[in-house]
Formats: C-alpha cells, sequence, structure tokens
C-alpha cells in the first residue's frame, strides 16, 4: 500500500502514548506500514558494549509507529488531511498533495 506520508514530512502523533508531540518522519515503511519520527515513541535499549558505544549501558531510541497515528502538519502548525491531485506537464505525470485545511500543496 502506498503512503501518503513520506520521509522529510512533518508529522503529528493523534493517538497512543505520544499523543499530541510533533516532529519529522525520518523512515516510512509501506511494507509494514510504519512511520519513524524524529524524538517521538522513545524507547530505552541495553545496549552490550561495541565500537559504537564502547562502555555499553542504556541508549534512548525511537521505535516506529503505525501511519494511522500520526497526521501531516500545515504550514501553520495544525494537523491536516491530504488531497492528492493528478496532472499532466509536458507529458509526464505529476502528483501533488495538498492540505485540507489551507489547500496548499505540501
Amino acid at each position: 500500500m502506498k503512503l501518503r506520508i513520506k520521509k522529510g514530512d512533518t508529522v503529528k502523533v493523534i493517538a497512543g502514548n505520544s499523543k499530541g508531540d510533533v516532529g519529522r518522519v525520518l523512515m516510512v515503511s509501506p511494507e509494514k506500514m510504519q512511520v519513524l519520527v524524529e524524538g517521538v515513541n522513545m524507547r530505552s535499549k541495553a545496549m552490550r558494549p561495541s565500537q559504537k558505544y564502547p562502555n555499553g549501558g542504556i541508549a534512548h531510541i525511537e521505535a516506529p509507529l503505525h501511519y494511522s497515528k500520526v497526521m501531516l502538519v500545515d504550514k501553520n502548525g495544525k494537523p491536516t488531511r491530504i488531497a492528492i491531485e493528478r496532472s499532466k506537464v509536458n507529458g509526464k505525470s505529476v502528483v501533488k498533495r495538498i492540505a485540507k485545511t489551507t489547500q496548499e500543496v505540501l
């Protein structure tokens, strides 16, 4: 399934423990229908000593969220739904994502 959320978008969490948090999308996984959002859904992970973590210890990392728990944010910082507009430019198909709240291209 193709998701309407892309890497680099700003999203707001609308459900779960991190509800209300805003962050930038770091990764999108369409196969699992999950997104990884910067600074949201933080989990603690015990790390063994390695070259990356020479002392080991506890690392705080982001865990993925289901894409239905996040909503894109428009230019005003408010969550918005998305409309898809398809058009042809010079014989090529172009897809635009438009914010329902402000009617601006995202």
